[in-house]
């Protein structure tokens, strides 16, 4: 087991208070959705026609209620509702998405440097894509081969990973490693075979993630998959927790725990589908963000779930902000995220093996 693991975490909370302690009387959860609609309303004022908070919130408002006197200009109005909301809102959904899947995993796994990346979707899920695009393939069709080839790099490794019906921990990773190795192999050949005047300069584009041409199709897209998947692993939040103390505790508790860790699996699976099938590759963000809210409300995922998917949310549209205003050509957003994801996650590995790392695997 990897200590700390989740489960002293979890008894480090009842049994000590702490920030999660102090926050837990706190609408916490209440406050960052608060703080993520001003977020979206400050990103919608960003770029080269300069808006301000309070007519981003009339230009917005007059589609509910009609504003009696107009103080914007109909390109303003077009820029707002039909450029900037459409990636706002994918950037929200991605975060939210990414950060949930990336929680859920690090329960039920027990492992706090597992995220869909690290054992294998993300790149399954890239080579569909890829796959998609080289075939002249768009749309539901590219969600729809992510998706399998999603699914199918996460079977190969929990099948790699188990013995006797016990996942390692560190063969899980190891698992993960060279099904993604594997995969972005099979990536390679596909952009080997690519027209290089076309084909291959979209897939190396898409492969590095970015929202820039995001519209509400895309938006319908990224919440088909993401939505649905993630009320899947919040009602499974219970379970998650019983998971986290280890599996021969959970069937002594009565879970099925096969069933719960298939739904998990195919729930995340399938939000690393439907972001990679609209928005690329964008790594990272599973990884770092519920080490950020486990620090604030703990290991219980009844507040862990939803505290890591809006602060996902602000994340990802923070650094969609800085792709877009740092340089006057956009910067990609799986660049940014892994650079700052990579020295995260090198601080976090540190401090694990200072600590003992892996035991009793």
């Amino acid at each position: 087991m990897l200590k700390p693991s989740i489960e002293s975490s979890l008894k480090a909370g009842r049994d000590r208070p702490g920030i999660g302690g102090i926050l837990a009387s706190v609408p916490l959860v209440a406050v960052l959705i608060v703080l993520l609609v001003l977020c979206i309303l400050y990103s919608v004022t960003l770029g080269r026609y300069d808006l301000s908070v309070a007519d981003v919130a009339l230009i917005l408002w007059d589609n509910i209620a009609p504003v009696s006197s107009r103080t914007w200009e109909p390109v303003e109005e077009t820029v707002v509702e039909l450029v900037r909301l459409p990636r706002i809102l994918a950037a929200v959904v991605v975060g939210f998405g990414l950060s949930i899947s990336g929680a859920s995993l690090q329960g039920l796994f027990r492992n706090p440097l597992v995220d869909p990346g690290i054992i294998g979707v993300t790149s399954g899920a890239g080579f569909g894509g890829t796959l998609a695009i080289l075939l002249g393939i768009q749309g539901y069709g590219l969600l729809a081969i992510s998706f399998a080839f999603g699914i199918s790099s996460i079977v190969l490794v929990k099948f790699l990973a188990s013995v006797r019906g016990r996942t390692s921990v560190l063969t899980l990773v190891l698992a993960g490693v060279v099904i993604s190795a594997f995969f972005s192999a099979a990536i390679s050949v596909a952009k080997l075979l690519a027209d290089p005047f076309q084909k291959l300069p979209a897939i190396t584009y898409w492969l590095m993630g970015s929202i820039a041409s995001t519209n509400y199709t895309d938006v319908l897209l990224i919440g088909v998959a993401v939505v649905p998947a993630s009320i899947v692993v919040y009602l499974l939040r219970y379970q998650i927790n019983i998971l986290s103390l280890g599996e021969e505790r959970a069937r002594a508790l009565g879970t099925p725990v096969a069933l719960v860790q298939w739904a998990l699996l195919i729930a995340t699976a399938m939000i690393s589908a439907g972001v990679v099938a609209t928005s690329g590759i964008i790594g990272w963000v599973g990884l770092v963000i519920p080490h950020i809210a486990r620090s604030i409300v703990g290991a219980n995922h009844i507040r862990l779930l939803p505290v890591s998917g809006i602060l996902g949310a602000i994340y990802l549209l923070l650094v969609d902000n800085l792709a877009r205003t740092v340089t006057t050509s956009e910067i990609p957003l799986g660049i940014i995220t892994a650079l700052i994801g990579v020295p995260v996650f090198a601080f976090i590995l540190r401090r694990i093996h200072l600590k003992g790392g892996w035991s009793n695997d």
